[in-house]
């Protein structure tokens, strides 16, 4: 029964085989069931059965409880939930029957160097060290060998609790050169032999998150990449499972998004043939027309990479994963890990360090973010349960935050200044403010008072100190850069997660806790807060390289900064004004009015203290 997951610790190969009759007459006791049991079904099946062994004198394994008195079929140790787990004396923990699945087995990583597939890579050690071996698809680099970008990744903070469970860890990652920009891979015939050979699992993270990425790149690496690691999956002669990691707004142009595969308009067979013979001129004209109303290629590439593995998948077990906006994590493998500025982080060191403070959004929208482990938890189960149970179609999962636990922009917003109350950015340029704006005039306002003018205003004074300007090129990046972000923070979706349910119910309730974690339950919507303080700090230590304990004198810098806001603010408005009431009648009788109430107002309130005293 390889499709149960029944090799790790089963029962005796003739209990095996009453299992597998069972299932293929689909009787049991004369009841005919259906042709693929139910978890339930199959609980009874193994409960069966191990009666028969004990009525034959077969002894239990001592390593494994015995059934409660009542309803002892729902306990069974052969049943689908409790299979697998098993208590082990590493650090006296519960290995969950996900984590054994994947003892012995080989898996094949692509994007292993990216932000998910370094935290899927991690977390798959540190839970099953017994694992076999790992391989990763990495592109050359000039003066670096595949080794030593492997020393690399292990040598960052994200390895360290791996490296105290599994201290050869270094020996079962196995590095393959690779490029997926190439349309054969460009993998050696002896490490293509290898693959083919010994992969079990394959996890495809690799992918481009450029938004403005060119139209044949996207293809390139979303679509075509995807259809030649189908072709090497379809030659893997021990695969079990093949994953594939998409985007929760693959089809963005649509409000409500079900777990199923979206039509594209043009076959994905053709894209990839017209990208052979068109040259870059045509591609940008027909661009538009192409990814019609989703905001880029990024979006419209997945949608096409999702068809290809709906039309080229064949026989393989094959399950697709659409994570929303991917953050830093919650908990594991500890809060806040973050190594890449896309997504919400680049927000929030834009804000955190003065230089964003006008952002066209819509406060009232969901911000669908999820955390890189909750995304890298449901991977791993995904991959468990598509190897196990084998389903007889592709089935998607989508791994979002706003259906359980909604943050709105507007929320998350406040949250984030209220964290850099606390974990405040070395040298910020001004004070973190964001103030929402929905409207082109609005945007294009503060866009000028509060970005443009700071930065012309900060060059001229480079110049005058001999320096280099360089803040208002800074500055047009950084707009042209939320300018691609702005559809999906001005947007709300609506997306289904029957099929993610059902597997959280087909976990035991030690998977579940680890998989559904607080953040994502609807119950606890205050660690909204917790999260936004743990990213912040991570930004701050894992990506801007800052001392915490120069926190002190951040918060000091902060405070300058206020007093130079309010002097400045005071100042202009004294100019301004003294500008005004010398050219207008007017606006000295306003002024005279104005200081003919202050002073009656003293006068009244002296009056009064007298009075009292």
């Amino acid at each position: 029964m390889p499709s149960w997951g029944l090799r790790a610790r089963g029962p005796s190969p003739g209990a095996e085989a009453a299992a597998g009759h069972l299932e293929a007459t689909g009787k049991v006791g004369g009841r005919v069931l259906s042709s693929r049991p139910t978890p339930s079904l199959r609980s009874r099946i193994y409960s069966h059965v191990w009666e028969l062994r004990e009525r034959s004198g077969s002894s239990r394994p001592e390593s494994l409880p015995h059934p409660p008195e009542d309803r002892p079929w729902q306990r069974s140790p052969w049943s689908h939930r409790n299979f697998f787990a098993e208590t082990s004396k590493r650090k006296g923990e519960i290995m969950s029957m996900v984590a054994a699945f994947y003892s012995n087995k080989s898996i094949l990583i692509t994007g292993a160097t990216g932000f998910l597939g370094k935290v899927l890579m991690e977390k798959l050690f540190r839970t099953s060290p017994q694992l076999k071996v790992i391989y990763i698809l990495i592109r050359p680099k000039a003066g670096q060998t595949l080794q030593e970008r492997v020393f690399q990744i292990l040598n960052s903070k994200l390895f360290e609790k791996v490296k105290e469970i599994c201290p050869n860890v270094h020996e079962k990652i196995r590095p393959i050169s690779a490029d997926l920009n190439q349309s054969d891979l460009a993998i050696s015939k002896e490490d293509m032999q290898e693959l083919l050979s010994g992969t079990n699992i394959v996890f495809h993270c690799a992918a481009t998150v450029r938004f403005d990425a060119h139209l044949r790149e996207a293809v390139q690496l979303n679509v075509i990449a995807t259809q030649k690691l189908l072709l090497m999956a379809s030659q893997m002669s021990k695969l079990e499972a093949f994953i594939h990691i998409s985007t929760a707004f693959s089809n963005c142009n649509l409000k409500r998004i079900d777990e199923v595969i979206y039509p594209c308009p043009v076959e994905p067979r053709k894209i990839i043939d017209s990208m052979e013979w068109l040259d870059d001129a045509i591609i940008d004209e027909i661009t538009p027309k192409l990814i019609g109303d989703r905001p880029n290629t990024y979006t419209y590439t997945k949608a096409l990479g999702e068809m290809v593995i709906h039309q080229e998948s064949g026989n393989l077990n094959v399950a697709i994963i659409r994570p929303s906006i991917v953050g830093a994590s919650w908990q594991e493998p500890f809060p806040g890990w973050i190594d890449n500025i896309n997504g919400p982080s680049g927000l929030i060191i834009a804000s955190g360090k003065g230089f964003l403070r006008s952002l066209r959004a819509t406060p009232m929208a969901i911000a669908d973010v999820i955390p890189v482990d909750t995304v890298v938890n449901l991977t791993i189960a995904v991959g468990w349960y598509t190897a196990v149970h084998r389903p007889k179609s592709t089935l998607i999962y989508h791994s979002t935050s706003g259906n359980l636990n909604p943050c709105l922009w507007h929320d998350m917003g406040l949250k984030v200044l209220a964290a850099f109350e606390k974990i405040p950015f070395e040298r910020a340029f001004r004070r973190p403010y964001v103030d929402f704006t929905t409207n082109n005039f609005t945007t294009q306002y503060w866009n000028a008072v509060s970005h443009w003018a700071p930065a012309i205003i900060y060059d001229f004074y480079l110049r005058l100190t001999g320096r280099k300007p360089r803040m208002l090129k800074l500055m047009n990046r950084l707009l042209r850069t939320i300018s691609m972000l702005e559809y999906f923070i001005n947007h709300s979706w609506e997306w289904s997660t029957n099929n993610t349910e059902m597997l959280l119910s087909e976990l035991s309730p030690e998977d579940q806790r680890v998989i559904l974690l607080p953040l994502c339950r609807p119950s606890h919507a205050n660690h909204w807060l917790e999260y936004i303080e743990n990213y912040v700090l991570g930004i701050k230590k894992y990506l801007l390289k800052e001392d915490l304990a120069g926190i002190p004198k951040a918060k000091e810098h902060l405070r300058r900064l206020r007093n130079i806001h309010y002097l400045f603010n005071t100042a202009l408005f004294l100019i301004v004004w003294r500008l005004l009431i010398a050219r207008s009648q007017t606006a000295r009788n306003v002024w005279f009015l104005i200081m003919s109430f202050c002073y009656k107002f003293l006068s009244y309130f002296r009056a009064s203290s007298a009075l009292k005293v």
